[in-house]
């Protein structure tokens, strides 16, 4: 196997990995559980040798890393970099000094933003990605996670961004609060989402007596799991769009995310009148990490 280089996904609880050619092609793709979250500053090295090592030849072979391994917490602290901003190239990486001479680790700062405060570390590589494969797009990209991130996009610049923790408290409510005897762990209603989503836009300031509805709702009239489960994730949904809508009116909105939760936020965007462009995570984060590449290649 010729691998080139290599490209790195490092996140709070998963590794990705991609054995590249020198063409831009996958030869190999690999992962692991040993995430930003399992990890102190000296595993890192190990945990990276421990997919890769069988694939390295005698010379050096950069690594491209972005994700959680340049957080505080992380490999090492790779400084963010300041909106308006083009997303972090391979100059403006920060190079870790590794025992193993086969490697050159370099990791992709992440982008901050002083008012309001924000930080990503991750989704800027995927937003790089959109720019490159998606000649001229001026828009929004919707990042929809744990924590969604809504990024205005011009010129090939993040303008400014925002994100909502709409996934997080779906797992608290979820799995934490009194709605857990009320909301099922799986199934799906369209209607009961696409109603929640439309009240929510239009009270946001309700969303408290809205969501103890649903137990309510489940003790006095039986309130399917399933249905509650679609209404939980309209009302979140559906009072992040009503906060983030200085992002998406009148915009054209690229959606980048995991099936699921992607194809809420599309449904929910859809019904507004927002034209959605869906484009694979995956994807997008090799194409950011390809272009970070031809930028330290062309160093």
């Amino acid at each position: 196997m010729n691998v080139d280089w290599i490209a790195v996904d490092w996140g709070t609880t998963h590794l990705r990995l991609w054995l590249m050619a020198a063409d831009g092609s996958v030869l190999d793709a690999r992962h692991s559980d040993r995430g930003m979250g399992t990890l102190t500053p000296s595993d890192y090295e190990p945990a990276l040798l421990a997919l890769c090592e069988d694939a390295l030849g005698q010379g050096p072979v950069p690594v491209i890393v972005c994700g959680m391994a340049g957080a505080r917490q992380g490999w090492a602290e790779a400084p963010y970099t300041s909106v308006p901003c083009t997303p972090p190239d391979a100059q403006s990486a920060l190079q870790v000094p590794t025992q193993d001479q086969r490697l050159q680790v370099h990791i992709l700062p992440g982008v901050s933003q002083r008012s309001p405060a924000d930080v990503m570390r991750g989704e800027e590589t995927q937003i790089k990605g959109v720019i490159a494969t998606q000649d001229g797009f001026d828009g929004i990209a919707c990042l929809p996670g744990t924590h969604t991130k809504w990024a205005h996009l011009s010129a090939g610049e993040i303008v400014s961004f925002q994100t909502f923790m709409t996934g997080e408290l779906f797992a608290l409510l979820s799995g934490q609060s009194v709605l857990r005897h009320s909301v099922a762990a799986d199934g799906w209603d369209d209607t009961a989402f696409a109603d929640a989503v439309d009240a929510a836009i239009s009270r946001p300031q309700a969303i408290a007596a809205k969501l103890f509805g649903l137990r309510a709702e489940a003790l006095l009239d039986g309130l399917d799991g399933a249905t509650a489960r679609a209404r939980l994730s309209g009302l979140l949904i559906g009072i992040e769009l009503a906060a983030a809508k200085p992002y998406w009116l009148g915009q054209q909105v690229a959606v980048i995310g995991a099936a699921a939760s992607a194809d809420a936020y599309q449904t929910a965007l859809t019904a507004q009148g927002v034209p959605v462009l869906r484009l694979d995570p995956t994807e997008m984060t090799l194409a950011g990490l390809r272009a970070a590449h031809a930028e330290l290649e062309r160093t």
